[in-house]
């Protein structure tokens, strides 16, 4: 079998479920930008990380691509992907794992900049293509049905990746970088 098919070649791509929509359309854009945060993540996982910030962060890539195929089906078919969607136990999963990652860190004072170390520093890149596919998922849910649950695990998601930054630069001994306003 040939990678390329040809039948993207006019602008529109297939949904699971049969359906063709734009290449350009909401729904192709949130899952499209879910699968650049997988990537973002994967690079993250070049760097090296606490064996259990890493082992977070493959159960979240394989999270991210279960989210992605639900994006990628047509609404109202998503039970007929052959795979187990995420759900709240997922959330709360993310939860935990932002309440490990925090105990290891100093409360807040100041608001931080990216940066410190590589890892931590791709975290936070993760972080911000995470909140950009958080805001498309919400963009597409506006006037095509999204499980909410979707929303709330990139929310999360989110603050996972702030807070294992802040612990990544904490295990290597490196500051945060402190905002401070001009």
């Amino acid at each position: 079998m040939k990678l390329y098919t040809k039948t993207g070649d006019a602008g529109d791509t297939g949904l699971f479920g049969g359906a063709r929509v734009s290449k350009s359309s909401d729904r192709v854009g949130a899952y499209g930008t879910v699968d650049e945060l997988n990537a973002s993540l994967g690079v993250v996982r070049t760097h090296t990380l606490s064996h259990d910030h890493d082992a977070v962060l493959a159960h979240v890539q394989r999270d991210l691509f279960t989210l992605g195929a639900e994006l990628a089906t047509v609404p109202g078919k998503e039970g007929s992907i052959g795979i187990a969607l995420l759900d709240s136990r997922d959330i709360e999963r993310l939860e935990n794992a932002i309440d490990a990652s925090e105990a290891t860190v100093d409360a807040l004072k100041t608001f931080v900049l990216p940066g410190g170390t590589p890892a931590a520093a791709a975290l936070h890149v993760a972080r911000t293509v995470c909140r950009r596919a958080e805001r498309e998922v919400v963009a597409l849910a506006q006037h095509e049905p999204v499980r909410g649950e979707l929303v709330v695990y990139l929310n999360r998601l989110s603050d996972l990746l702030f807070t294992l930054a802040r612990s990544e630069n904490r295990a290597a001994n490196v500051p945060d970088v402190p905002w401070h306003p001009r």
